[in-house]
């Protein structure tokens, strides 16, 4: 039998979907500025976009999510968090761009139906969102799963030694 999550937990992994989805309006609101609004070629402005994602995503991560986790500094919870979202963003970046391809042609077959009668958007930025959509649904379940395994690992110890900080000890 699977092991249940305590409710501690499962209100950390909503959290994380509120700020993750969040993060995806930043990302995809970057993305199609960059690429939609200022021509850039569709990988740079992704790349960019994450960028602007990531830096949203550990502020409301360290601060609203685990606002337990505070063994680390700031310093070094943020560095851990970049590293995973350095890796993160390798794993994103060509698969991204090898979605780019069949989501325009996804689009274009999607913009043929009655999709196409009630939007002008064109099957290339359809397309692109669709790809940015598929590789940051791929790069959530990794970014999550090591975050949350080593950057905020400091819950699992606090919980097993509570006396390791004194209450009045405030958090850094």
């Amino acid at each position: 039998m699977p092991p249940r999550l305590s409710r501690s937990e499962l209100t950390r992994f909503l959290k994380f979907g509120v700020v993750g989805t969040f993060g995806a309006v930043v990302d995809f609101g970057t993305f199609n500025v960059l690429h939609g609004s200022l021509s850039w070629p569709a990988v740079p402005a992704s790349v960019c976009s994450f960028l602007a994602a990531v830096t949203s995503n550990f502020i409301w991560n360290r601060y609203w999510t685990y606002p337990d986790s505070r063994t680390k500094t700031v310093r070094r919870q943020a560095g851990q968090f970049a590293l995973v979202s350095v890796v993160g963003l390798a794993i994103r970046t060509p698969l991204f761009a090898s979605l780019i391809g069949p989501g325009t042609s996804l689009a274009s077959f999607l913009l043929q139906t009655r999709l196409g009668s009630i939007t002008n958007v064109t099957a290339a930025a359809l397309g692109s969102n669709l790809a940015l959509a598929a590789a940051v649904i791929v790069v959530l379940f990794w970014n999550f799963l090591a975050n949350r395994l080593w950057t905020y690992a400091d819950i699992d110890r606090q919980r097993s030694r509570p006396a390791a900080r004194s209450a009045d000890t405030p958090p850094v």
